[in-house]
């Protein structure tokens, strides 16, 4: 039985590098039996986390706030594997992506926290102009501790500026690789 994926992408561009990195990570995932399910996190009402500590994960909606969340927080907790996609934005994270990832928050309030551990896994895919990925690594390197999430890889695919830029660059194919090694 293959894994429960769920990719949170954070680009703006819903054609653009991120969403090709994507593409092709799927492709991989899916040739071996796993199901993937993709958030494009910019298409989303998705609010800042308001620090209220407020959550609950025992609720079907875990955070106090009514917004698109809903649809990612049962995703989130019944998968095997989050993949975080984003474009490179000020040698981080893109906003989209923070501001779902900082409310899935709520997943570890109340109860038994449903985020850190559970056996879970992450990989990293990104597109940037530059090839300055040193302090979303370090970013990712810790955020991998706290959770207690097995790190799969990343795929870091710089020098890529225009929607598509990335096309026939050899990250397409490590992104693939990467989807088919999650057995």
């Amino acid at each position: 039985m293959g894994k429960k994926i769920v990719i949170l992408n954070g680009s703006p561009r819903k054609k653009g590098n991120t969403a090709l990195l994507c593409s092709y990570f799927t492709r991989g995932a899916q040739e071996i039996g796993n199901e993937v399910t993709e958030f494009y996190l910019n298409g989303m009402n998705i609010h800042g986390c308001l620090g209220c500590c407020g959550g609950d994960n025992s609720r079907e909606c875990p955070c106090v706030q009514k917004d698109d969340m809903a649809q990612i927080y049962p995703a989130v907790k019944a998968s095997d594997v989050v993949v975080l996609a984003s474009p490179l934005y000020y040698w981080n994270l893109s906003g989209q992506l923070r501001t779902c990832f900082d409310r899935l928050f709520a997943l570890e309030e109340g109860g038994d926290n449903l985020l850190r551990g559970n056996g879970r896994a992450c990989a990293l895919l990104m597109a940037a102009e530059g090839n300055e990925f040193e302090d979303v690594l370090g970013y990712y390197k810790h955020l991998m501790g706290h959770l207690k999430w097995k790190n799969l890889g990343h795929v870091l695919a710089g020098g890529n500026w225009e929607a598509g830029e990335i096309a026939g660059k050899p990250e397409l194919q490590s992104a693939y690789e990467l989807g088919k090694s999650i057995i």
